[in-house]
């Protein structure tokens, strides 16, 4: 690894100073009437996260949710029972797990979505028989 440069360690606080000046965490609690993890953050305004929405929350307990750490300055919200970590700043971009996880949802989510044209097509592809079976040659002509 080379070794950082004055001018990298600059860029390096800069970037971290940029960060203290943004929202951070000023509290966090779990609010089980609602099912929503609440994060207040400096500037007065309040998050809520449905935990099922967020990576390493889902399936949670509710006692897995009520311990929870503000950290890092304020940009941190740990769970140490689940030992799961919530970034400020990505919060505040709606980024709640890792990009393949996010993905992931998406995409089931899409699965599950209904429509109009959906239903029609399926029914199409029933009246001809539905998916073609797959069939396993064996490497075989």
């Amino acid at each position: 690894m080379a070794d950082m440069t004055s001018a990298d360690f600059a860029a390096a606080k800069a970037r971290g100073d940029a960060r203290l000046r943004g929202p951070r965490a000023e509290s966090a609690h779990y609010d089980a009437g609602r099912n929503r993890i609440i994060v207040r953050l400096t500037t007065g305004v309040e998050l809520g996260l449905a935990p099922g929405d967020v990576e390493g929350l889902r399936g949670a307990t509710i006692a897995d949710l009520k311990e929870i750490e503000v950290e890092a300055f304020g940009l941190g919200i740990h769970f140490p029972r689940l030992d799961a970590d919530l970034y400020v700043p990505a919060l505040l971009q709606a980024v709640v797990g890792t990009r393949r996880w996010m993905a992931a949802q998406l995409g089931a989510e899409g699965g599950r979505a209904r429509s109009v044209a959906k239903a029609a097509a399926a029914r199409a592809n029933g009246k001809r028989g539905g998916r073609p079976r797959r069939v396993a040659d064996g490497g075989q002509e």
